[in-house]
């Protein structure tokens, strides 16, 4: 008897001396793991500081910052689902969490968001990561638009009329202007300044994004299933891009070949006048590599029957098999306050998806075109190819090689409309 009641007195100390020490915060800590993906030195710098505040005044749930990439990201995702050696928060984009979500890897966060955050996070960006049930798998924080950069000289010089917030250029008036902003200074027959240029050696996510502001939107439900559909709202856009490029020849033809990044250092040369539809990420760039007296500006986008833009926002999830959900979304809480957010967004020269930050001054400036930028937040929009499982191996292995040779001028609208329905309806059927 007596041997039993040392154990049973044994074992009740040690549980008194393990609450105890708990009460005390002498507990190991809980430590999550945080997959970033912000690659900016002043974004990296953002997250940094607020990891390292959040462990300050959170001793017993600490998080272990991992810098992630973009390039590697989705590999490194799946391949964690799959070992269940999963990160407690993941950093990614609204587009990708959706297929992560209905393959069954990421927690519902619905029940967990304070309704304080729920209110003041933009209804566009909620829709961008739930789903018809009601489900919420990411909380959207990142987002950005395209705009139109423009050359102040040259549109001044030429007495051009601005567009505003109010009254914006349609893609007709975005023509129009090209056509009088193209110029063969010398007449030896060669055009010394362009009205435009359009970077396309990436086309899809530019082209996507832009065709929902003509009512298309390449995929469509019907009975519960996508199909993708090139209609007339979707070769509006297309047809517009070449008439630019190949009849009026006012778009430059060599950004048909370039990123958003290698059509700037001409732009600052005044080799043309007007960049539509690159990201606004695209003004960090300006700011940091353009010369001194470089005079320039941010147009409001164009409009074709409205400015709707496809939105996918950045996000952090929280993946199902994560042990610390609840921990994990306590660190999101504060990861995105108001002014935490703003931080974020000001490092990634992007928008926050708060508009009580999106309301701060910073956004409300009219330098480096923050102001006229910031407007465009309420044209963002779910695209809606976001929540189609076949999206990313429809725009790898059909969208992006048939619009190449779209815009290199080797196929024709009709030709490519036709390419990227029928290829993507074989692609569709085995995911359905």
């Amino acid at each position: 008897m007596s041997s039993r009641w040392s154990i049973r007195t044994g074992l009740l100390l040690a549980l008194v001396l393990v609450l105890g020490l708990t009460s005390l915060g002498y507990a190991e800590p809980v430590t999550l793991r945080f997959v970033s993906l912000a690659w900016q030195e002043q974004s990296v710098a953002a997250n940094l500081a607020i990891v390292e505040e959040w462990n300050k005044l959170n001793p017993d749930i600490q998080v272990e910052y991992v810098q992630g990439s973009w390039d590697s990201i989705h590999d490194y995702m799946v391949t964690s689902f799959e070992t269940r050696d999963v990160p407690d928060i993941f950093h990614y984009e609204s587009a990708q969490i959706i297929d992560f979500s209905q393959r069954g890897y990421l927690t519902d966060l619905s029940p967990l968001i304070p309704e304080e955050m729920k209110a003041d996070i933009f209804d566009g960006a909620w829709q961008s990561v739930s789903n018809e049930e009601g489900q919420i798998f990411g909380i959207p924080f990142l987002w950005e638009s395209l705009i139109v950069l423009y050359n102040k000289d040259i549109l001044e010089e030429a007495g051009i009329e601005l567009p505003t917030s109010d009254n914006p250029w349609t893609w007709d008036d975005l023509r129009r202007v090209a056509k009088e902003l193209t110029k063969d200074f010398d007449g030896d027959g060669e055009i010394d300044q362009w009205g435009a240029a359009i970077p396309l050696r990436a086309p899809v996510n530019r082209i996507m994004n832009l065709t929902l502001g003509y009512g298309g939107g390449y995929f469509q439900k019907v009975d519960g299933k996508h199909q993708i559909r090139v209609g007339l709202a979707e070769k509006a856009l297309l047809q517009i891009i070449m008439d630019m490029i190949y009849v009026d020849k006012t778009a430059y033809p060599g950004a048909v070949g370039l990123s958003g990044t290698a059509v700037l250092p001409a732009f600052y040369e005044g080799d043309y006048a007007l960049i539509p539809g690159i990201g606004v990420w695209a003004r960090q760039q300006i700011v940091e590599n353009a010369p001194a007296d470089f005079r320039w500006g941010v147009l409001p986008p164009i409009k074709g029957v409205s400015q709707a833009q496809g939105a996918n926002p950045q996000t952090l999830s929280i993946p199902k098999d994560s042990k610390h959900a609840e921990e994990a979304m306590e660190f999101i809480k504060f990861f995105l306050t108001k002014e935490n957010m703003a931080k974020l967004a000001l490092g990634d020269w992007m928008f926050p998806t708060r508009e009580s930050a999106l309301a701060l001054p910073e956004f409300q400036t009219d330098e480096a075109g923050w102001k006229v930028s910031s407007e465009t937040v309420q044209h963002l929009v779910m695209g809606p190819w976001q929540d189609s499982p076949a999206y990313a191996e429809w725009k790898d292995r059909v969208a992006t090689p048939v619009l190449q040779e779209l815009f290199s001028n080797q196929i024709t609208v009709e030709e490519a409309a036709q390419r990227m329905e029928e290829e993507g309806q074989r692609i569709l059927r085995r995911y359905q």
